[in-house]
């Protein structure tokens, strides 16, 4: 579309319906944007999502591992009503303060099975913080 002349008027349409997602039309042909501040706050679950991996995909670098670091990263996730992990939902809530620990437990995330999170009894979505530890459980060498 180059050189036509108008090639970026799609964006105009698009605007427009932009505008339309997000505001009310007060009856005068002015738009007013939606007060997200009069909304109230989405209901948490009683019960949150529950791991059920029978061994956690998160794999501890060995790097790491051989020095003895350990650390805990805090992810949030968004499970959706199934229990299932929303992969563009994973974020680093707090670091461990070593990238390869964070690294890792965003790697290993997606693998992530939960049993729903629970609201009156029903399987609902609902985004929560999940810890992940990272523990040395090898026994300590003595240095001689």
């Amino acid at each position: 579309m180059r050189g036509s002349g108008n090639a970026g008027a799609w964006h105009i349409p698009l605007l427009a319906l932009a505008l339309l997602a997000c505001g009310h039309d007060d009856g005068d042909g002015t738009m007013r944007l939606v007060d997200h501040a009069d909304l109230p706050p989405p209901t948490p679950p009683e019960e949150p999502p529950v791991p059920i991996n029978p061994v956690s995909p998160v794999r501890y670098p060995p790097a790491l591992l051989s020095q003895g670091i350990e650390g805990r990263v805090l992810l949030r996730l968004y499970v959706d009503s199934a229990g299932q992990v929303v992969p563009d939902s994973i974020r680093v809530a707090e670091s461990s303060g070593y990238p390869a620990l964070d690294s890792a437990a965003l790697a290993g995330a997606p693998e992530l099975k939960f049993s729903p999170a629970l609201h009156q009894g029903q399987p609902v979505a609902a985004p929560f913080l999940q810890p992940v530890q990272f523990r040395n459980q090898r026994p300590a060498r003595s240095v001689q």
